[in-house]
């Protein structure tokens, strides 16, 4: 058909021929379309997991939609509530697995519920440690120095865990070893059983784990060693000192 013969009615704004008309259009707003995998992505952006070879186009969308980075926001939100409450409080590892693998094994058509479920999970954790740790045993040992280390000093907290008995040892006048020399700590019962609880070279903030009871091993000691092959016990005692039970 040719448009030039069409004629425009009477009164219209135009005149002449249709070919020689201004046109306008009005642009269309085009309307952006959630991806199933969105949620997913904004989860794994806001925790650092997103694979680098998606990370610019999901961070391209971020930036151009207001509500992407309102809800990436409300991600990365929750998901520092998390880190700060298990950091802030002991709780069992089993606990602490079973939060992070919530995160990990959200179903995607779960995944946009994902800040709803990390607060409950945080309130879950934070309850059950509150719970477990008012009635955990707490034990304490003064240690006193030896000939062999006259000028140290050192206080042990031993406190009771789902693994053993956490031991946090803090000890000043020991001498940092090296070259294959270390300290080891024992604890000891009545009858002279000695029980190694874990090896450090320097005494500052030195965590230890021991899976027997101090209500029977009642005395802690810490010794010089030598990687020398003999697990046993140098008898160069440098720290020694009685445990004895501070709470419930």
């Amino acid at each position: 058909m040719d448009l030039s013969k069409l004629k425009t009615p009477k009164g219209s704004a135009y005149s002449g021929n249709v070919s020689r008309a201004a046109v306008s259009f009005r642009p269309m707003r085009l309307l952006r379309r959630r991806r199933s995998d969105e949620p997913v992505e904004l989860a794994a952006l806001a925790d650092g997991s997103l694979p680098s070879t998606r990370r610019a186009v999901v961070e391209a969308d971020v930036a151009a939609s207001a509500e992407l980075r309102a809800r990436l926001a409300e991600q990365q939100q929750a998901l520092t509530l998390t880190r700060n409450a298990v950091a802030a409080v002991d709780a069992p590892a089993s606990l602490r697995a079973a939060l992070g693998e919530r995160r990990r094994a959200t179903p995607r058509r779960l995944a946009v519920a994902v800040v709803a479920a990390t607060v409950a999970t945080t309130a879950a954790l934070l309850a059950v440690t509150l719970t477990s740790g008012s009635s955990a045993e707490h034990f304490r040992a003064a240690l006193a120095p030896t000939g062999l280390a006259p000028a140290a000093r050192g206080d042990a907290t031993l406190t009771r865990r789902p693994a053993g008995w956490q031991i946090q040892l803090e000890a000043t006048g020991l001498p940092h070893l090296s070259g294959g020399a270390f300290y080891e700590a024992w604890l000891r019962d009545d009858a002279g059983v000695l029980v190694p609880v874990g090896t450090f070279d320097d005494g500052r903030h030195v965590t230890l784990w021991a899976g027997v009871a101090p209500t029977r091993f009642t005395t802690l000691t810490v010794t010089r060693e030598r990687a020398d092959g003999d697990q046993a016990s140098s008898g160069e005692k440098v720290l020694v000192g009685t445990v004895r039970r501070t709470g419930p």
